[in-house]
């Protein structure tokens, strides 16, 4: 399994210039903006405006902080996200305007690239040992808050917003919780045709 700790993340700019990302992982490794298969990040939304497109993107969007966002996307009703809600998949690539609702979020995003690749982000509030399905494709377990122990050998601790990307051999993962914490289990599947 490989562990991404929170400090070593990569922050760059948003392609529409608005705002500041830390991108978690991408597909392939190095991959920018307009080349990636897939790639798991987080944002900073200080002001409402519109979002970067991203053509041929399927995109998946989780408030982590503030009050919550209220999404604009052509053809969609307004679609009001907050901390409370399931995640929000839409195409990225249809243009897209935010209203935070209270002030500043943080939010969760995850982009796959229609063609080739689809993702699901599930959240889960734990504070029992549970058992993650994992399989084929890649997983990422990002630990919002709180503290998640893997057991192993040598047990992992994951910490607030450190991701774990298991062994993708392995059908299932156990994590342990001391306190509730706030999961969000992130799979990856590529199409068929496309392996």
């Amino acid at each position: 399994m490989r562990i991404l700790r929170a400090a070593e993340y990569r922050s760059m700019p948003w392609k529409n210039g608005g705002g500041v990302t830390t991108e978690i992982a991408v597909s392939p490794a190095g991959a920018g903006l307009d080349d990636f298969d897939w790639r798991v990040s987080m944002a900073r939304v200080e002001l409402s405006g519109p979002f970067s497109r991203f053509a041929g993107i399927d995109r998946t969007l989780a408030v982590l902080e503030g009050e919550g966002i209220v999404l604009d996307i052509a053809g969609y009703p307004p679609t009001s996200i907050n901390r409370a809600t399931d995640p929000f998949s839409f195409p990225a690539d249809l243009p897209t305007a935010a209203a935070l609702v209270g002030g500043p979020i943080s939010d969760l995003n995850v982009m796959t690239r229609r063609s080739r690749m689809t993702h699901s982000v599930e959240r889960m509030v734990i504070s029992a040992p549970v058992e993650i399905r994992t399989g084929a494709g890649t997983t990422l377990v990002l630990c919002l808050n709180g503290e998640v122990i893997v057991p192993a050998a040598e047990p992992v601790r994951l910490g607030p917003l450190d991701t774990l990307l298991p062994d993708p051999d392995s059908a299932g993962l156990l994590v342990q919780a001391a306190h509730e914490t706030t999961l969000f289990v992130i799979r990856i599947g590529v199409i068929s045709g496309n392996d």
